[in-house]
């Protein structure tokens, strides 16, 4: 079984990072690549940057700011925001990012997955899931949370994976910055009903919250964020606690 990957997000919001929770009351948390260079150094797998106010703006993603990142990061990242077309993934893969995750653009045209993929291959391409339970049903949003759709979590992630996803980023938008865990029952059925790694996203507190989403929730990676951002633990401390309790993470040396 491959190691469970440790994966901290940055969402960047006029080219700083931001926080909040819930989508909303964003904070200024420092500068994107400098944050990006430490979490690479203290044993991060990967990152995920993504342009928060891209689609709601209808602009393009932060390109040169990819480029820099870049520059000065060695560990494979991913970005998202703004991604409509493979034009847009083009520039980016030209821009040096490894994946590009798309959401709002997936929903809109489908058909766009399966394009990136036949283009560059399913690896390349994840598919981010925001969604919210509304009476009982997880139901989809998109362009930053503000937009209800009529697509289930479940039917979407299944549909996802058969027009060529390579990896699905779940956030869940009722724990999504909370810090009080993930909803580890979700993400197990999500896990069951795929054959793609699931990345859990939303949540995450303390490393109770992710050594359970990684064991009960059997996400292939957990995402995180205001815990690495206010300092509360570094990676390389979090990895440690994670493999004395079993779970196989790649440590650093």
């Amino acid at each position: 079984m491959p190691a469970k990957r440790i994966i901290p997000c940055l969402d960047v919001k006029n080219g700083r990072t931001v926080k909040g929770i819930n989508f909303e009351g964003l904070t200024d948390v420092g500068d994107p690549v400098e944050l990006g260079a430490r979490y690479a150094r203290e044993g991060a797998d990967e990152l995920v940057y993504l342009d928060i106010s891209a689609s709601k703006e209808c602009r393009n993603t932060f390109t040169s700011l990819v480029s820099n990142i870049a520059r000065h990061i060695n560990i494979p990242f991913t970005v998202g925001g703004g991604i409509s077309s493979i034009d847009d993934a083009s520039r980016l893969l030209d821009a040096g990012a490894d994946k590009i995750t798309i959401n709002s653009a997936a929903v809109a045209n489908p058909a766009l997955i399966s394009e990136i993929a036949a283009r560059y291959g399913r690896q390349f391409v994840v598919v981010a899931i925001d969604a919210k339970q509304i009476d009982g049903t997880w139901r989809v949003t998109t362009h930053g949370g503000s937009r209800l759709t009529d697509l289930e979590l479940f039917t979407w992630a299944v549909e996802v994976e058969r027009l060529g996803a390579g990896e699905i980023m779940f956030t869940s938008m009722d724990h999504d910055g909370t810090r009080n865990g993930y909803p580890c029952d979700t993400f197990a059925r999500l896990c069951s009903e795929l054959s793609i790694p699931v990345i859990a996203s939303g949540g995450a507190g303390s490393v109770d919250d992710i050594a359970k989403v990684l064991i009960d929730g059997t996400a292939d990676a957990a995402l995180a964020a205001s815990i690495f951002h206010y300092g509360e633990i570094t990676i390389t401390e979090l990895k440690q606690q994670l493999s004395s309790r079993g779970i196989e993470v790649r440590l650093t040396k």
